[in-house]
């Protein structure tokens, strides 16, 4: 995918301006949602931007290089109404396996995902997800919408096995502004 181009807002005339652009075909709405308004509430508001289309959903607070095309692929093709991309993070600690007795059976340094899978913070949804979200600010989208869509069987995983981590901690930013600043930056596919 290539994304480059020099774009001119104005606040004050309300206009955009895009000059010698070599991006990608497509549409991206910002909407301010209101800085106290939960995850599931922020999607509710994007509901009139919609339409009948599928639509995809981030965080924001973490980089991958999750293959969007492929993941859009495997939305259409098993006609759920969600699809959470699945990652497993690097472990920060040694695994032990202890037995009754308080004996190691086994030690794995730092094991991948502990064998979990866990939300990566990549969606593509429906615009039936709208109907698990309360009219409210203040509806946590990992909470009722997604377990109740999870529980009705509408919602698959697609499984990520390449790079991700989040920008949860002070040491995740220097982590991930470390490998931008020396080149490498897994993430980044332009």
């Amino acid at each position: 995918f290539l994304h480059q181009a020099d774009v001119e807002v104005d606040l004050v005339k309300n206009e955009l301006k895009i000059h010698d652009s070599h991006s990608e075909p497509w549409k991206i709405t910002l909407v301010d949602t209101g800085q106290s308004t939960m995850t599931g509430s922020r999607i509710k508001k994007i509901k009139k931007y919609i339409g009948n289309n599928p639509f995809l959903l981030t965080y924001g607070d973490g980089v991958a290089d999750v293959d969007i095309k492929t993941l859009v692929q495997f939305h259409l093709k098993h006609k759920k109404i969600c699809t959470v991309t699945s990652v497993q993070p690097s472990g920060r600690f040694g695994a032990l396996d202890i037995d009754v007795n308080q004996n190691v059976l086994s030690f794995l340094e730092k094991p991948k995902g502990d064998n979990s899978w866990v939300n990566g913070g990549y969606f593509v949804c429906q615009p039936e997800v709208f109907n698990f979200i309360e009219d409210d600010e203040n509806t946590v989208w990992e909470k009722e919408p997604m377990e109740k869509i999870a529980f009705q069987g509408e919602m698959m995983s697609f499984k990520h096995d390449g790079f991700w981590k989040p920008m949860d901690t002070l040491r995740d930013k220097f982590e991930l502004e470390t490998e931008w600043q020396t080149g490498n930056a897994r993430w980044k596919k332009w």
